[in-house]
């Protein structure tokens, strides 16, 4: 089973390269199943019901969360529902609404996909939030007893550290770990040595001539002369797709192959 999970989609632009590009890479690919990072979609924070159900349209099979997965509020009906193929941050501490992992079906069976928040993500560091390794090994043992093909953790946080330890302790434990958050791709896609998928941060798509998205002007402005700017996505210039590529073997769960695949559209 080959699966792709694409970064952050980043505003517009990002639903402008999927839309253009996704289609194509499926098929050179011969992906069978696309996970998407989807917390920024709507102007940059969260997304909304029209955007996810275009999404959807576009080819992305399941939708994964980070920091602002709550930022919509038309979309939390859809993030409760079981039976919705999108999913918010597990380890947000009860009530929060929504839910931290659910299945997707697939011809080929069952993926169980897990969003989790790093310790530190921005300004929201300091809200609680459980610990991460200490939920997941929750839901593992939850889980464990019911069939599936594949298990797919997002890990959404700003320490690479984070990113990159929680892919050898879930090593062997599930078949893809896949960090993101910096909008940035790594260079260590790999499958880690018991079979384990990773990338410590998958990178985004978007806008390339930007601070991760955004206008440089806003970012400028705000770290020289400390205005106090709201965050405005970049829509010109070239974009970018990218995403990690990785194979499973349905049999053990674990991967065989996982690369980082990348475009760009010079516009």
């Amino acid at each position: 089973m080959r699966i792709l999970y694409l970064g952050d989609i980043y505003a517009e632009p990002g639903l402008k390269v999927v839309d253009l590009l996704l289609k194509k890479i499926k098929k050179k690919h011969q992906v069978d199943v696309v996970i998407a990072q989807v917390e920024n979609v709507t102007d940059g924070r969260g997304i909304n019901v029209r955007d996810y159900e275009r999404l959807i349209k576009a080819g992305v099979d399941f939708c994964t969360g980070g920091n602002w997965s709550l930022a919509q509020p038309d979309i939390i009906p859809s993030l409760n529902d079981p039976n919705s193929p999108i999913i918010r941050p597990a380890n947000y501490p009860d009530p929060t609404p929504g839910m931290g992992y659910k299945y997707l079906k697939t011809n080929g069976g069952k993926i169980l996909v897990v969003s989790l928040l790093g310790a530190v993500v921005g300004r929201d560091s300091s809200k609680p939030i459980d610990n991460p390794l200490i939920k997941i090994d929750q839901i593992l043992k939850a889980e464990s007893r019911k069939p599936k093909v594949a298990t797919v953790v997002n890990f959404h946080g700003d320490y690479s550290s984070e990113k990159y330890v929680i892919g050898y302790y879930l090593d062997g434990k599930v078949s893809a770990v896949i960090g993101d958050h910096w909008h940035i791709p790594t260079a260590d896609a790999a499958v880690l040595p018991k079979g384990t998928a990773h990338i410590t941060d998958v990178g985004m798509c978007g806008t390339i001539e930007s601070s991760i998205g955004v206008k440089t002007d806003i970012i400028i402005k705000r770290w020289r002369d400390n205005q106090i700017l709201r965050n405005a996505p970049e829509d010109m210039g070239p974009l970018q797709f990218n995403a990690l590529l990785f194979e499973v073997d349905p049999k053990t769960g674990l991967s065989t192959k996982a690369e980082l695949v990348q475009e760009k559209i010079l516009t």
